[in-house]
């Protein structure tokens, strides 16, 4: 099987039609599915790429098992959590699911830009020599044990102009279209798809973290202007670049939260849970005058069982800023190779549920960019307070996503057609019209 056909490709969302949809966002902490009605709405200035409003009727969370690093590592415990999560949803939306759309944070997520050119000969572009120019480029896109997340144009050309958003009706002789394509590894793709049909469910589409992300924290002006959103999930910590309105980077580093809990676990010998606890009431990764005086009890874990002791919160503060440093300047070092130094203003929006630690914007501004904000899903209805956090970000970004699915270009549909009948029929033509359009 071609890792082009491996992951499947979701039909656009049609602006005059509701919907309901079903999205699965599975974490290495905590698997959260999410029901909601898509409703047609009046375009909004601060969200411009969404056509629809999004209702939420039911949500389920679950505690994520048998995922490591955003990839399934255990397919029973996986299948699982995911089962009563999707039940859980199902239950208070009162609608069953059958198919979802799910975000992929593990199996090295990556981005490669590739340029195609076509002669147009002097004449006014047209919207036959758009898609050309994009089959094009997309027909160099595959990579051996790589599957395909996603193929977004980010740009077009014509003779020595570039930068152009929409060439049609303009004249020249040569028509060049970038193209940003982003991938993941085959395994890693096919044992998130395996687990989740396992509960009979389909998959209708795979969606890179930090894109879905994006989709729902940031604001037009940011993916306008220039913007990379931090995803800092349990296991994962996902990088998502934004300029010009288009996704143009991901990268993904393979530390999070989970791994500032097991050094407060190791460091006060302690169990995870309660390392988990200390972390979420008392963490911080920045030091305040009173953390000598202010105490915390825990409950230590020794041959004769457990016993209390009374540490300092500073001591607490030195285990976990180490580890949230190193993760930031992994993720600024990921964004110095990739060419995405902080330009004056480029801003930096961290989200995902490690992104809600005390200090942690402050240590971002220190270490990668001054301009640091905290991103929480925008622009949805009926999510319930628990839900409002940075946590939920991805998961609310896969309801965004079914509305700026159309603008991805994969290999033509049109081809495949017209090989299996050997004609593409004006029947044909006319239905996948009506299909679309109503």
């Amino acid at each position: 099987m071609s890792s082009r056909g491996l992951t499947p490709r979701m039909r656009p969302l049609s602006a005059r039609k509701s919907a309901v949809l079903s999205v699965l966002d599975i974490g290495t902490t905590k698997v959260a599915c999410l029901i909601a009605r898509l409703m047609p709405a009046e375009a909004s200035d601060t969200l411009r790429g969404r056509t629809h409003r999004c209702k939420i009727l039911g949500i389920g969370h679950q505690r994520s098992r048998g995922i490591k690093a955003g990839a399934v590592v255990d397919m029973d415990e996986a299948e699982n959590a995911i089962r009563l999560a999707v039940d859980a949803a199902e239950r208070m939306a009162g609608v069953q699911v059958e198919s979802v759309i799910v975000n992929l944070s593990g199996g090295r997520l990556g981005s490669q830009l590739f340029h195609a050119n076509v002669s147009v000969g002097g004449r006014a572009v047209s919207e036959h020599d758009v898609q050309r120019v994009l089959e094009a480029a997309a027909s160099r896109t595959e990579q051996q044990g790589r599957a395909l997340l996603h193929s977004l144009p980010t740009g077009f050309s014509l003779d020595s102009t570039r930068g152009i958003r929409d060439p049609r009706g303009m004249i020249g002789d040569e028509l060049g279209a970038d193209m940003h394509v982003v991938s993941c590894d085959s395994a890693a793709a096919r044992n998130l798809m395996l687990a989740i049909e396992r509960c009979h469910l389909d998959v209708e589409a795979l969606v890179s973290t930090p894109y879905a992300a994006g989709l729902s924290a940031l604001v037009d002006d940011e993916a306008e202007m220039g913007a990379a959103l931090v995803d800092m999930g349990g296991g994962t910590t996902t990088i998502g670049v934004f300029s010009g309105g288009h996704l143009t980077h991901v990268d993904a580093v393979a530390v999070g939260g989970n791994h500032v809990t097991m050094d407060i676990a190791r460091g006060l010998t302690i169990r995870v849970s309660d390392a988990e606890r200390l972390k979420t009431l008392y963490g911080s990764c920045i030091s305040s005058p009173s953390d000598e005086r202010e105490t915390i009890s825990v409950a230590q874990v020794g041959e004769d069982g457990e016993h209390p002791i009374h540490v300092p919160k500073s001591h607490l503060v030195r285990i976990i800023r180490p580890r949230v440093e190193e993760i930031l300047e992994l993720v600024r070092d990921r964004l110095q190779a990739a060419g995405f130094a902080p330009q004056a203003g480029r801003r930096l929006v961290l989200t995902g549920g490690a992104a809600q630690l005390t200090g942690l914007p402050e240590a971002a501004r220190r270490i990668i960019s001054n301009q640091v904000r905290v991103g929480r899903p925008l622009g949805i209805q009926g999510l319930p307070e628990s839900a409002k956090s940075p946590a939920f970000s991805a998961a609310v970004g896969l309801l965004v996503y079914p509305q700026v699915a159309g603008i991805e270009h994969f290999e033509p549909r049109r081809r495949v057609v017209m090989q299996s009948t050997g004609t593409d029929g004006y029947m044909s033509r006319m239905g996948r019209w009506l299909r679309e359009s109503f």
